[in-house]
């Protein structure tokens, strides 16, 4: 078992798998939304476009979205593949239940898991993708995240999180007010960026779970790193 332990700074609402079902899956779409508007979905697709580099179109791969949500990450990283001629079957693992029912209707296989005990054998997937998960937790707890989707992964692991700046706070909150996102996730959103990294911090933190990344900041403020697996040549 994994030790999570949720970060001391602030609460989200989803951090309690006992939210309201209604307010979860309200929560669950406007995040899709900010994915698509703010740079969440471009800074996956980015490293997941790193990792196909080299693999040859007609080539069947396998994707695991850990903390999937909506599914709208791991449907936007299928069709980014697709675009190569690559076959990603998704799968989203998530605790919730209004995410496997969002990610069911996203095309994106659900499997209602915690990160917390990874039901999966070593290698079990060819891409593992965390967007948006690791600032949940404490830094230690982040770290054995890393150390699991490492092992889980055969090609590479990507993982995306908001960018730590009071300029994105505020303009998250500026922003999903216009929007008409429900006040918690206003509320959320803010706790998310405080909660986050800087691009420094990110990249200490995946060298201290010991893998050599390539870490980006990326539009949308956001910071997105990438690393190939072990046996990515196989």
């Amino acid at each position: 078992m994994i030790p999570l332990d949720h970060s001391t700074v602030g609460t989200e609402a989803l951090d309690d798998t006992a939210c309201p079902p209604v307010l979860a899956r309200t929560i669950l779409k406007d995040i899709g939304r900010s994915n698509a508007l703010f740079g969440g979905r471009a800074a996956v697709t980015w490293g997941v476009r790193r990792l196909l580099d080299g693999i040859r179109p007609g080539t069947r791969l396998t994707l695991l979205d850990v903390g999937a949500g909506a599914g709208d990450i791991a449907r936007a990283a299928r069709r980014a593949a697709r675009r190569r001629g690559i076959d990603l079957i998704a799968v989203g693992l998530d605790p919730l239940r209004e995410a496997a029912q969002l990610c069911r209707e996203a095309g994106v296989l659900p499997l209602r898991a915690s990160a917390a005990a990874l039901p999966l054998r070593g290698e079990a997937f060819d891409i593992v993708i965390a967007s948006q998960f690791l600032h949940h937790f404490t830094r230690a707890s982040a770290v054995a995240l890393v150390r699991a989707f490492d092992a889980v992964a055969r090609l590479g692991v990507v993982v995306a999180e908001p960018r730590r700046t009071e300029a994105a706070a505020a303009g998250f909150w500026l922003a999903s007010l216009g929007l008409g996102f429900h006040r918690v996730t206003r509320e959320d959103g803010v706790v998310s960026v405080r909660r986050s990294f800087r691009t420094a911090e990110l990249r200490r933190l995946l060298a201290d779970a010991g893998v050599s990344a390539v870490v980006r900041r990326r539009p949308g403020f956001r910071v997105a790193a990438y690393w190939r697996g072990h046996h990515a040549d196989r």
